[in-house]
């Protein structure tokens, strides 16, 4: 009968551990309560992962300046010309003094049949920065250094390339007035 006595202890040893296996529960349920968060998390990263796998690629105004200007701007502007009947003789992005007022800049350089000549002039190596045209008729010198594009907040390709050839066509050098 002593034998009885110690299973019996031996369950009320396993009784004091059931409060700890009761806690135990209490316990997993807050960590089940847990990993149901991290559930809905693992939807929350699927979309988050979707907008990744969509991602627009860069737009052409991010690219580097000298990349742009280079592989997209002027391009694009030689494209325009050409459907206005003008091959340029010159158009090209190059740093030197900045015509009228001096001082070194970036800007594009274009030499139009016949001598006519442009400069967009560029503050910073950024499409964003403050813009300045000149312009010269062949055989004299830019007299006038004109702000361009003030206004605008955002600089795209196609508002640099239309303005440039509004500005031109202003001047009536493009032969559409």
């Amino acid at each position: 009968m002593s034998d009885t006595p110690q299973p019996t202890e031996k369950p009320s040893e396993d009784t004091k551990p059931a409060p700890a296996a009761k806690e135990s529960p209490e316990e997993k349920p807050s960590e089940e309560a847990k990993p149901a968060p991290a559930a809905k998390e693992s939807p929350k990263e699927k979309p988050a992962a979707k907008p990744a796998a969509k991602a627009k690629p860069p737009k052409p105004e991010d690219k580097p300046f000298p990349e742009f200007i280079d592989t997209l701007f002027i391009p694009a502007v030689e494209k325009q010309l050409g459907e206005n009947s003008i091959k340029p003789e010159r158009l090209e992005r190059v740093t030197e003094s900045r015509p009228v007022v001096g001082g070194d800049c970036s800007m594009v350089v274009g030499v139009l049949p016949g001598g006519r000549r442009f400069w967009v002039c560029f503050a910073k190596e950024n499409i964003n920065s403050p813009k300045h045209i000149a312009l010269a008729e062949p055989g004299s010198e830019p007299t006038l250094l004109e702000s361009f594009l003030i206004d605008e907040k955002r600089m795209t390709l196609p508002l640099l390339v239309s303005r440039l050839l509004q500005r031109l066509n202003g001047q009536k050098w493009l032969g559409r007035n």
